[in-house]
């Protein structure tokens, strides 16, 4: 028996030891960005691979946050990713339950057509959302987008949080029920605080989304001072190639910062909130 229990622990301490390495080279690429970001401006130029910069400095980040619209183009981000989150968990959520607990004419086929629009890449119907927000004069608008984004991310928080909802039993709302609660009180007070793992998941996925979103962005916004993030970190790298590596690893970092933040914040939300919305469809 003991034999077999040294074996086994040899065994997880070489699986513990692949894992590890299999981590740090995943994150060979951050650190050589985080490196670069500190380095000056020949960091890039050099030909060694190195994770500690070269000639430390904090320039490439004074360059960005002063010197370029970086705080315009997260000011912009951040609106387009609190507003599409708003809209698509505050529909997602109603249209969720309705599907997961009501039994209607055409509810399957409903659902099924919303997965199959979903699955069209979104650059088939590029040129016509152009034309469209073009003819509502809403062209280089953040409400314009907010609207296009909503639209795609409801569909995703329907699918996802249905599963969940799914998974409630539903004795728990007859008892309420029985108690002369109302729908929106079911709702409200009953079934939004059992599924709240996935309905944070939902909305930080969606904001994540709209957060690191680029082909709309950079389609629909003309102008510079409407750019994203993302959008605007391709001007900054495409209008000074030979130079910015080290401020466009500055920026990288930055917008990478508040996602990373939010993630170790819902990280306990993540495992219930992925896997049991998948549980029923």
């Amino acid at each position: 028996m003991s034999k077999r229990k040294t074996k086994t622990r040899i065994q997880h301490m070489l699986l513990h030891l692949v894992y590890i390495l299999l981590c740090f080279l995943a994150l060979v690429p951050i650190l050589y960005a985080l490196s670069l970001s500190f380095s000056g401006s020949g960091g890039a130029l050099s030909s060694r691979l190195s994770l500690l910069p070269q000639d430390f400095t904090f320039q490439n980040y004074k360059m960005i946050l002063l010197e370029k619209p970086f705080l315009r183009w997260f000011y912009n981000s951040a609106v387009l990713s609190v507003g599409t989150m708003v809209i698509a968990i505050g529909c997602g959520v109603t249209a969720s339950y309705a599907f997961s607990r009501y039994r209607f004419r055409g509810r399957m086929g409903i659902l099924k057509g919303l997965l199959l629009l979903n699955a069209f890449p979104q650059i088939l119907s590029m040129f016509a959302l152009f034309r469209l927000l073009k003819e509502m004069n809403m062209l280089d608008t953040k409400i314009g987008l907010v609207i296009i984004y909503a639209g795609s991310m409801c569909i995703f928080s329907v699918w996802n949080m249905k599963g969940y909802f799914d998974t409630i039993p539903v004795e728990i709302e007859e008892a309420g029920r029985i108690d002369g609660a109302t729908d929106f009180q079911l709702l409200w007070k009953l079934v939004m605080p059992l599924a709240r793992p996935a309905i944070i998941v939902t909305a930080v996925m969606v904001l994540i989304f709209v957060w690191n979103e680029y082909l709309f962005s950079t389609t629909f916004l003309l102008n510079q001072d409407s750019y994203t993030l993302a959008g605007g970190l391709y001007q900054l790298q495409s209008n000074d190639y030979s130079r910015s590596w080290g401020m466009f690893s500055a920026a990288s970092i930055l917008v990478s910062v508040p996602v990373l933040i939010i993630f170790f914040c819902i990280q306990k939300y993540m495992v219930s909130g992925l896997t049991a919305g998948g549980v029923k469809g």
